[in-house]
């Protein structure tokens, strides 16, 4: 009895409405684990890596996907009048040649890789700056020192020793990448690889230029004028183009990308382009209402404090945010709670005040606390006075 295939979706671990992007990345991750040439003896792998292949080879095609969502896997076995499918003597070449290229650097079949001796962009460069809070939030100027390489006077970048030139790399033949042919259990599988002799540059420098010692570029230290925009949050970047690495056989150099870093500010903390900061008012000042400075970003400004306003209140200052880095004239706003301060030293006097008050606006203190308190100031006779009074 024949044994029971699985669901193509269970076997790649993906829903019936997987994209094929989605479909291809759960196909590279099983093949990259049960490939032949990285289990080799395990035939337990090589049945899993048979099943997924046979299930990817149905799914990424539309047709057969097509098929297969109306009839399962007897839209291939014959038993719908049309022609059967042996997927266990398949050609999996076209799925190599899609998948395997990415996922072993370089196996294919019949051709492998071609190596580009072109203009290529040199890579990208990155480095770090801190700056303040109002610093990204209004813009500023910087100036960073980096190590950057440039092109060899002496030898015009070729690394070679002026008056001499390049020859051929006779292991490549020119090409950059040497091949290395392997029977597998698919069928030949050819091994593309950058050529150890030239680096993949098909080139070999028999006399190397003495001022770069052959690598065609000279570094130095060099200062980099760095714009940062307003608005920019901590964690974005800045591109300065064409100061990264230089590029190869002629082609641009790459870019800089200046992370910037804004350091903690002692008040303000940001959401997207609106500031948020607490501001202390006085239990007069919530009381009776009145003017209180508050700091922004740009400086002290003076609010009207209702009054009754109670602690925890929260107000808006419109238009006292971070700048908008696509609209410079757009700007967040800056929402400042208000916290009612509790004095923690008083005077005499201004404590006996503020009992009268509780006394005229709800007696909240103990009942009797100051009453108890004038008691315990009279002497023996006072006391022995007004109980003869109360008679």
């Amino acid at each position: 009895m024949a044994e029971q295939k699985r669901d193509y979706y269970e076997v790649l671990g993906v829903s019936k409405g997987a994209s094929e992007s989605e479909i291809k990345s759960a196909y590279r991750k099983l093949a990259k684990k049960y490939h032949p040439d990285v289990n080799p003896g395990d035939a337990e792998a090589e049945k899993k890596f048979k099943e997924a292949s046979e299930a990817y080879a149905v799914l990424s095609d539309s047709e057969k996907k097509a098929k297969y969502d109306q009839y399962g896997h007897a839209a291939f076995d014959g038993s719908m009048g049309g022609p059967s499918m042996d997927f266990s003597n398949m050609d999996f070449s076209d799925i190599f040649g899609d998948i395997f290229g990415d996922l072993f650097g370089g196996f294919g079949f019949g051709g492998g890789r071609r190596n580009s001796n072109g203009p290529m962009k040199g890579a990208n460069i990155r480095t770090a700056i801190s700056i303040t809070f109002e610093e990204a939030a209004f813009g500023c100027e910087k100036e960073i020192e980096l190590v950057l390489k440039d092109e060899c006077s002496n030898c015009h970048g070729s690394g070679a020793k002026p008056g001499t030139s390049k020859v051929t790399c006779t292991k490549c033949n020119g090409k950059g990448k040497v091949m290395m042919t392997q029977q597998t259990l698919f069928g030949v599988m050819q091994n593309v690889s950058t050529c150890p002799d030239c680096n993949g540059s098909g080139q070999i420098i028999k006399e190397k230029c003495p001022q770069c010692s052959g690598t065609g570029y000279v570094s130095s230290k060099k200062r980099i004028q760095v714009s940062i925009p307003a608005g920019i949050d901590n964690g974005q970047s800045v591109r300065i183009r064409d100061k990264g690495e230089p590029g190869i056989n002629g082609g641009p150099r790459g870019d800089l990308l200046v992370e910037v870093r804004v350091k903690a500010h002692p008040i303000f903390q940001r959401r997207d382009y609106d500031i948020f900061s607490n501001a202390p008012i006085s239990f007069a000042q919530a009381t009776l209402g009145g003017e209180v400075m508050i700091d922004t970003l740009d400086g002290k400004v003076v609010y009207e404090v209702k009054a009754g306003t109670q602690t925890d209140t929260r107000i808006r200052l419109k238009g006292k945010g971070v700048p908008s880095l696509r609209n410079k004239g757009t700007r967040g706003d800056h929402y400042v709670t208000l916290i009612v301060q509790t004095p923690t030293s008083l005077s005499s006097e201004a404590k006996e005040l503020l009992r009268q008050f509780d006394q005229k606006t709800g007696n909240t203190l103990k009942p009797g606390g100051t009453q108890v308190k004038q008691e315990k100031k009279k002497g023996f006779m006072n006391k022995i006075k007004d109980a003869v009074d109360d008679l």
